[in-house]
């Protein structure tokens, strides 16, 4: 299955790729054609600059958001250990681990690549998770690193930002009547819209994977799903102001924060007991339950960069 479902990741992953480029590609090919805009080498350059400066800048721009401090092992003696842990089962060197001075309960995991990876924690995590619960979570996140989704992500998400810098190029430059240049930047900005949906699907994908990554290293799914539960209400009772800080980085988090105050409600269907936590049984009986998505919600998933949360849930159910 660990093999499978890898490789079902990457074609995804991929093919999501090669779509994005294939619109890039027609969208600069016309630029080039007509070059009272600026021509095919300027937007070429401009494509490999956004993509090198988010590669190379990207984890330091994580940290500074975010407020990382990496911590030793003589001061998160039982992080370190459930990180080596689960490096160790994914066969990946262990990441720096590191402390995000954030309320907002959560975690996440970037870098450049596997030798590069980094896990960190918020602070507002600690506290909420039982062992079993964060070494749930942090297997999702060492599951991002295994898969190598961190540099895909940040190679995708560069596309959307070239369609846009050609669409608002062409604006100022169809001032003179360059009826050729009013038609690119149309196209620029269709391509933009449908890159972003692309974006935004593949970031859910690899949610999807990571969630069932953890599975493969041994964490059990009801430890997973209630920790998701209990993200899911502290990101719902945050301070909305705390929230809007740290908005521009979500797509790295385990859940999506903005979204929380709506899926907090679909999450009663689960805890049938009301204790704040999803348990074992609890979660098998989901597997056999019919569960009910708000239409509000349907379609906020396809703007979203994480997917539904009963839909996660539901599917941990059926890997239980």
């Amino acid at each position: 299955m660990e093999k499978l479902s890898s490789f079902r990741l990457t074609i995804r992953l991929y093919l999501a790729i090669a779509f994005l480029f294939l619109l890039l590609y027609v969208i600069i090919t016309a630029v080039g054609y007509y070059v009272g805009i600026g021509g095919y080498t300027l937007y070429a350059l401009l494509a490999i600059a956004i993509v090198l400066g988010q590669y190379f800048l990207g984890p330091k721009l994580v940290e500074m958001t975010m407020h990382v401090r990496y911590v030793s092992e003589q001061e998160a003696p039982h992080l370190h250990e459930m990180v080596e842990d689960l490096a160790a089962k994914a066969g990946i060197p262990k990441p720096k681990v590191g402390i995000s001075e954030v309320n907002i309960p959560n975690a996440f995991a970037f870098g450049r690549y596997k030798r590069d990876g980094r896990v960190c924690v918020t602070r507002g995590i600690l506290g909420l998770l039982d062992r079993g619960e964060l070494k749930a979570v942090l297997g999702h996140e060492l599951s991002h690193i295994r898969h190598r989704d961190m540099a895909v992500i940040t190679l995708v998400s560069a596309v959307p930002l070239i369609f846009y810098y050609i669409f608002i190029s062409t604006l100022f430059n169809n001032r003179g009547g360059n009826n050729n240049s009013g038609l690119i930047g149309i196209a620029a900005l269709a391509g933009f819209f449908a890159a972003q949906l692309i974006v935004l699907f593949v970031s859910r994908i690899r949610e999807y994977y990571a969630d069932q990554g953890s599975i493969e290293l041994g964490n059990p799914p009801y430890e997973l799903a209630s920790a998701l539960y209990k993200l899911v209400y502290g990101s719902s009772t945050a301070n909305k102001d705390a929230v809007k800080e740290i908005e521009g980085v979500k797509a790295f988090f385990v859940n999506d924060i903005s979204d929380a105050g709506n899926e907090i409600d679909d999450f009663k269907q689960i805890d049938t007991n009301g204790d704040g936590s999803i348990s074992e049984s609890e979660l098998e009986e989901l597997k056999y339950t019919p569960t009910r998505i708000s239409t509000r919600n349907k379609i906020t998933e396809l703007l979203s960069t994480h997917p539904n949360m009963m839909k996660r849930v539901k599917r941990l159910a059926e890997l239980s």
